[in-house]
């Protein structure tokens, strides 16, 4: 039995202070911010714990990228909240978070034969002389995976542990089929 691992590395998450931010006074309060409008509309927020950054954009809504799980998500959610509200801004109830995209790598625990894969299977991009790497695009989910000959994969486009999960199972199945006759 092919011994899967698979551990999160990223979560981008969307959510809203459902009120207007002043970006200009945000950016002269805090000293972890980065605010250029004339390059992007967006006020980049750093926050150490967890180790994330968020885009902040003047109608409320922000972009929080970085963490690698959804507790860490809320944390950096509310520690945007205790930055905004250094400038007298009061966020009221909480914010809805929503799961935009998830980056996963692991292992599927056997060597894969990349050339075979990429003749047999559809769904597929392989050009070895460019990256070593093949794409599968895993058919009736959003999740796209790299392959690597040596078993290890990354995986984008899940939105929760369960799909992610769910996933990485499905393609396992799919690459036993497939990856007789290994290298």
């Amino acid at each position: 039995m092919a011994k899967k691992e698979i551990k999160i590395q990223n979560i981008v998450a969307t959510t809203s202070l459902d009120q207007d931010v002043p970006l200009v006074k945000l950016a002269e309060t805090l000293p972890n911010t980065e605010y250029n409008p004339e390059q992007f509309p967006g006020l980049v927020m750093r926050i150490k714990e967890p180790k994330t950054s968020a885009l902040v954009f003047s109608s409320g809504r922000i972009v929080c990228t970085g963490a690698k799980s959804m507790t860490k998500v809320r944390e950096a959610i509310n520690a945007i909240i205790k930055n905004v509200a250094k400038i007298k801004i009061r966020v009221k109830g909480v914010p809805k978070i929503q799961v935009q995209n998830m980056v996963a790598s692991g292992s599927v625990g056997m060597d894969l034969n990349l050339n075979k894969l990429a003749m047999d299977m559809e769904n597929t991009e392989y050009e070895p002389e460019q990256f070593p790497g093949l794409v599968y695009k895993l058919p009736g989910t959003r999740a796209t995976f790299l392959l690597f000959s040596n078993g290890k994969i990354v995986c984008t486009g899940t939105k929760s542990e369960k799909d992610l999960h769910a996933a990485v199972d499905k393609l396992i199945v799919i690459l036993k089929k497939f990856n007789k006759g290994k290298k």
